[in-house]
């Protein structure tokens, strides 16, 4: 949510703060701005309501020449989203401009002192009044006003600030909320995400809680909010720009869902070898604890939640532990028993999730083990857990998520079978048959993907009747996946859509079934087979049109089924990571036959970075 970009150096700001913010739109589209100190050296501020193309036609090549410079693009928290709203931010005298993403908690005791002072305030937002506070406390050190005015604050932050006294430096700082400095040659950069500043370098400094950085052309200082100098490890990117663009795609959705089995494919390399056997190496710090616990939770939020109700279903059966998926946003707030013999694996893509954060340093608090399942290296997350186990899916772009979803199954997959192999509770022969399952996903992923045409007209079928609301059902394993192909339906599209557990669907929701509210049903080859088929009959009892996704060669479905999406054998319980690739193919499809902005989904941002 929100995303930063700043650069300083030699060259004109303006063209790289653009590109940056292009390449971090799925992270706010509310509005977006730009402050670029100009060679005649004042602060030139321009900042539009709306995507980014309404600044980037307002400017319309015309900034002015300067560095260095700072922009903003907005997912809107205090305050509606309009010009005024928008980031930078300015302070009373216009020679200090900043940006801000994250929620100042305690903004509104702040500004009626800051008032009362004699400050004036333009906008509705929490961001201002850090603008004015800095200014407060600015007495020729740029880097020491933002370190004081940052003890006064409460919550979640990270910004940059640039100064017209300090024509060759930027303060970046962060709490809670991620921000990454870009070390180039004689250039340094700030940004919220790699793929902003990767077309520079490669080389970044992943910034950590309470953080505060000086980056200029000769290198970036980095102190604490105590003032103390501190060492941060430079990492280097190996993922290039041309994963983050579109490649041909019409959208990065698109992209992203045909990349799954590559993904898939990355997700076990260096893990499960060509016999089978299966080995997580980021887990053997852990190992012990693993034998010892007596539970495990799965903390996460959104589609990562769906995940997890996968990962506890197969902890159960493949371990005995008590095994269950909790949402992050309310484990804190009615916290279940934890000891030191609990494990938690804490679920996140972008490893920034404020609701999945907050209460995995509870866990750990009350000395629970963390387990941290995250697809971007150096995360916050990653810095609460005790052990983390990359996705390795490659960047994501588009909000609603997909590779993401199927390598975070995958990953909960590879770490119930490695918890199971500890504790003794699957036979050897046992492990080496799901650990040759897990080897067959990547090719039974690309035959998922070829229902493409068969879903396209299902989509346009469903637009000339103008569905308004679809019902998702499965069982087991199927049920998780019926509730993340329901979200993807509502997130891509905006129909309304809810996932339930097949049998629960004669306790209420068949209520809600007739000829104008389709069923789509996860049904392939498993123990409860012949139920979930008795549930369809059930709706199709009622003229609900159904669309099943089942296993290719199965006879029975196409007698009850209006469509049926046809999807590759393979193990019950390593099935999820194929049979949602149709729904996500349906998501798409149905959003681009309704004309929605499938990349860049209203009201959402691609990472939920406060509570």
């Amino acid at each position: 949510m929100c995303g930063i970009v700043g650069y300083v150096g030699p060259r004109d700001a303006a063209p790289i703060l653009l590109e940056g913010l292009r390449r971090l739109e799925y992270r706010g589209y509310d509005s977006a701005g730009i402050a670029v100190l100009t060679d005649t050296g004042t602060v030139f501020v321009e900042k539009r309501a709306g995507k980014l193309q309404n600044l980037t036609d307002h400017l319309n090549g015309s900034t002015p020449a300067g560095h260095p410079g700072i922009a903003h693009t907005r997912w809107a928290t205090h305050g509606a989203p309009n010009d005024l709203n928008a980031h930078p931010h300015a302070d009373c005298t216009g020679k200090l401009a900043l940006i801000h993403n994250g929620i100042i908690e305690n903004y509104a005791e702040i500004r009626d002192r800051l008032a009362a002072s004699g400050h004036t305030f333009t906008s509705e937002t929490d961001t201002e009044v850090l603008a004015h506070l800095i200014e407060e406390r600015y007495s020729g050190d740029l880097v020491e006003a933002v370190r004081r005015a940052l003890g006064e604050v409460q919550g979640a932050y990270a910004i940059g600030v640039m100064h017209t006294d300090h024509p060759d430096l930027i303060v970046g700082a962060r709490m809670n909320v991620p921000l990454i400095v870009g070390l180039g040659d004689g250039e340094g950069f700030l940004a919220s995400d790699v793929p902003a500043i990767l077309e520079h370098t490669r080389r970044m400094i992943i910034l950590h809680e309470g953080d505060i950085a000086a980056v200029s052309p000769t290198g970036t200082r980095v102190i604490d909010l105590a003032g103390n100098e501190l060492e941060r490890e430079v990492t280097e990117i190996t993922w290039n720009l041309e994963a983050a663009e579109k490649g041909g795609f019409a959208h990065f959705t698109l992209k992203e869902i045909y990349e799954q089995p590559h993904a898939i494919q990355e997700a076990l390399r260096g893990r499960v070898d060509g016999r089978g056997a299966l080995h997580l190496p980021e887990l053997d710090v852990v190992e012990q604890q693993l034998r010892d616990a007596d539970r495990v939770y799965l903390v996460a939020c959104g589609t990562a939640h769906y995940a997890s109700d996968e990962g506890a279903y197969l902890l159960q059966q493949w371990t005995g532990l008590p095994a269950v998926s909790v949402i992050g946003s309310e484990m804190r707030y009615a916290p279940p028993p934890i000891t030191d013999k609990t494990v938690v694996i804490s679920v996140s893509q972008s490893g920034e999730t404020a609701d999945t954060i907050a209460p995995t340093r509870l866990a750990r608090e009350r000395g629970a083990t963390v387990v941290v399942v995250t697809n971007v290296v150096g995360s916050a997350l990653t810095r609460d857990g005790d052990a983390t186990v990359y996705l390795q899916a490659g960047p994501e772009i588009g909000v609603a998520s997909t590779k993401a979803f199927v390598t975070q199954v995958l990953v909960l997959q590879m770490l119930a079978l490695h918890i199971a192999q500890l504790r003794g509770t699957l036979t050897a022969s046992q492990l080496v048959t799901y650990g040759l399952g897990l080897r067959a996903l990547p090719r039974a992923a690309v035959a998922a993907l070829d229902c493409a045409p068969q879903v396209r007209d299902i989509a346009k079928r469903w637009a000339r009747v103008n569905v308004q609301d679809v019902m998702y059902i499965g069982r087991g394993v199927g049920f998780p996946i019926a509730m993340e192909g329901a979200l993807k339906l509502k997130e891509l599209s905006y129909v309304h859509a809810e996932g339930y557990a097949a049998g629960e669907l004669k306790h209420g929701p068949i209520a809600l079934l007739d000829a104008d509210t389709p069923l789509v049903a996860i049904v392939t080859r498993s123990a409860v087979y012949e139920k979930v088929l008795s549930n369809i009959s059930e709706a199709r009892a009622r003229q609900a049109p159904v669309v099943a996704v089942a296993t290719a060669g199965d006879q029975q479905i196409s007698a009850l089924a209006d469509d049926v999406l046809f999807v590759p054998e393979t193990l019950e319980e390593l099935s999820s990571v194929i049979s949602i690739l149709p729904l996500q193919l349906l998501a798409y499809e149905v959003a681009v036959s309704r004309g929605t902005d499938v990349d860049q989904p209203r009201n959402l941002a691609k990472s939920v970075t406060v509570e």
